[in-house]
């Protein structure tokens, strides 16, 4: 990923330095517990461990300039941490391990921090969210559907419903999380011919992870898992970013995002105020689902492994973590500097003289005895009269006396606080949010 979207804390996890030296953590934790088990010296477990390099930007490039000779990251790793270590202890280091061991054990571990991470910011996102719902859980506002003015809803409503799926979302990560928070030791094919499952064991306690059976590789549908909870993230992310887009447009003009002071909305037309974090949201949730897709395919490997998935993987789990990390503090930062304009939103919901009350009329037709079709009929002559000419759609129905309704049943139809009675019950089912 880009640095323009990748957040430090989360850059943090996929650096170079960050990979290899969870690598150094596993190969010595793994001889520790073969010294604890009796499958190595303890004086070669103590000499590894005192003597454990801290990777940092000239051990990756010495890493790199080995593997120009044996072509083989890992291998490269392994000779130039045994170097740093010094022999005879050094040998020692990946005794029993296949690369993959070492490399998964890490990734994972990896990943499960990033979760953490994502889960982090999505509860920020929750709790930005439900501080907005709140506040507005009575401001009326037209409702849309097909883009067209449907009936009133609250602004508190919409926004609850974003923060109950960005809960779902939360809930998605953390399965996700605990299913990659996992550690494979079991060599080649996964049988544990040369590491034993006590060894496997140990090392998975202390690094906070689960033991899982597994052939060379910890299979991985656990990675796609992952991705799809990122996927769907974003997607939420995306649907809460296309609504504000809709809604900042000049002709609604219902919200706006915080605008800071020296910023500028076009480099040519100073008057421009756009949607930028929004717009920013909805593309990278497309860069994010089709990572998607790739973990999908790396699913299917040949045998006991292969590393069609390996290329792969390097790509789109940073990018999938870093995109959607950036993606959720974004959308926290324009939730929480979000302008509402519930003036104008009164003024959207009334600007088709009364017309989307259309459906407590007839339902107030049907009750006084008409059949539904032709209250339907009458209505729909009626709203369509109104809409044209910019007519009072009340006025145009009392107008009618073979309507057979009285004052108090057009007061009834007409009164946008009995059709929003039960609209918060979006905003008090926040209530029940972790």
């Amino acid at each position: 990923m880009i640095d323009r979207y990748s957040l430090p804390d989360m850059a943090a996890i996929f650096t170079d330095e960050a990979r290899m030296q969870r690598w150094v953590e596993v190969e010595v934790a793994v001889l520790e517990a073969l010294a604890e088990n009796g499958g190595a010296s303890p004086d070669h477990a103590l000499a590894c461990r005192t003597n454990a390099p801290t990777v940092d930007a000239a051990f990756v490039h010495e890493v790199a300039e080995r593997e120009k000779v044996t072509d083989h990251d890992v291998a490269a790793f392994v000779d130039v941490l045994q170097q740093k270590v010094g022999m005879p202890h050094g040998a020692w280091l990946h005794h029993g391990l296949t690369s993959t061991d070492v490399v998964d054990t890490a990734q994972c571990w990896a990943l499960r921090d990033a979760a953490d991470l994502l889960i982090e910011a999505q509860s920020d996102l929750i709790e930005a969210l439900v501080e907005l719902a709140r506040a507005h859980k009575d401001t009326p506002m037209i409702g849309r559907t097909h883009g067209v003015h449907a009936e009133p809803t609250t602004f508190g409503a919409k926004v609850a419903l974003w923060a109950l799926q960005v809960d779902r979302d939360r809930q998605r990560m953390m399965e996700a999380r605990a299913n990659i928070a996992v550690c494979k030791l079991s060599g080649a094919v996964g049988t544990y011919s040369n590491i034993s499952p006590e060894v496997e064991a140990h090392v998975a306690d202390h690094l906070g992870l689960i033991p899982v059976p597994a052939t060379q590789v910890i299979a991985r549908d656990r990675h796609a898992e992952y991705l799809w909870a990122c996927a769907s993230t974003a997607t939420t992310l995306e649907s809460i970013a296309v609504e504000l887009r809709h809604l900042q447009r000049t002709e609604v003009g219902e919200v706006r995002e915080g605008f800071k002071v020296g910023q500028k909305g076009s480099s040519a037309m100073p008057h421009k105020r756009n949607p930028i974090s929004a717009e920013t949201i909805t593309g990278l949730s497309r860069v994010v689902r089709s990572h998607l897709n790739v973990g999908l395919q790396d699913v299917a490997l040949w045998h006991e492994r292969d590393i069609s998935h390996s290329s792969a993987e390097r790509i789109v789990l940073p990018d999938a973590s870093l995109a959607t990390h950036y993606m959720l503090r974004r959308m926290v930062r324009l939730i929480s500097g979000l302008e509402v304009d519930a003036q104008r939103m009164r003024e959207n919901l009334d600007m088709l003289n009364g017309v989307v009350f259309s459906q407590s009329v007839l339902l107030k037709l049907v009750e006084a005895g008409s059949t539904r079709d032709d209250a339907y009929r009458i209505v729909q002559e009626a709203a369509a009269q109104a809409m044209t000419r910019s007519q009072s759609f009340r006025s145009v129905l009392e107008e009618n006396p073979k309507l057979g309704l009285t004052s108090a049943d057009f007061d009834e139809a007409f009164d946008v606080r009995r059709v929003l009675r039960h609209a918060a019950r979006a905003v008090e089912a926040l209530n029940y949010l972790d």
